[in-house]
């Protein structure tokens, strides 16, 4: 059985982009990203919003990113070898492989994917996050905190959720980053 994991970049005040929709504070450098990559290799299939799918698609077809280190062509070879479903209602269809459309999130579907799964499954945005974690679907969470405060903007966590947690892995990056991993009890 699978677990599902929500993981998210997020300033120290707890914003996954700020008032601009900007992220680019959040950029992690090639230490992190590597730590990224191992932590998404073992990830057999991606839950993501349309606004997340947006941003991460360009995965798909690295070449456009231009010149990319050991380590960026490492997470698009990661990425491209799993499974995506992206959750939208204004898509028309997805542009990549690996990836089906559904309209609505359904827990019984997610709670079926979980028990089904031999591979551990993943959560992004927040917003598909928040509906995950309102369902009591979410097994982990896994925080990178940049070192920066934004001041406000999208917010990782949602409002009205409350979840008691297990601290059960932490690591400090020389950039400044931080990496916090809970399991919700």
């Amino acid at each position: 059985m699978g677990e599902l994991i929500y993981s998210a970049i997020q300033s120290l005040d707890g914003y996954v982009a700020d008032e601009h929709g900007e992220f680019g504070w959040a950029a992690p450098d090639e230490e992190v990203h590597a730590f990224v990559n191992d932590l998404t290799r073992p990830i057999g299939t991606h839950l993501l919003g349309r606004r997340m799918y947006e941003v991460m698609r360009v995965w798909d077809q690295p070449e456009e990113l231009g010149e990319m280190t050991d380590v960026t062509r490492d997470f698009a070879d990661v990425w491209r070898g799993s499974d995506k479903v992206v959750y939208s209602r204004t898509l028309d269809a997805v542009a990549t492989e690996r990836t089906r459309l559904e309209r609505e999130f359904d827990p019984e579907a997610v709670r079926a994917l979980k028990e089904s799964s031999d591979r551990d499954i993943t959560v992004g945005g927040p917003g598909l996050a928040a509906a995950a974690l309102r369902a009591g679907l979410v097994d982990e969470l896994q925080l990178v905190i940049a070192p920066a405060i934004v001041g406000g903007g999208t917010a990782s966590l949602p409002e009205g959720v409350r979840l008691d947690l297990e601290l059960i892995e932490e690591r400090r990056f020389a950039g400044g980053m931080a990496y916090l991993r809970y399991r919700t009890r």
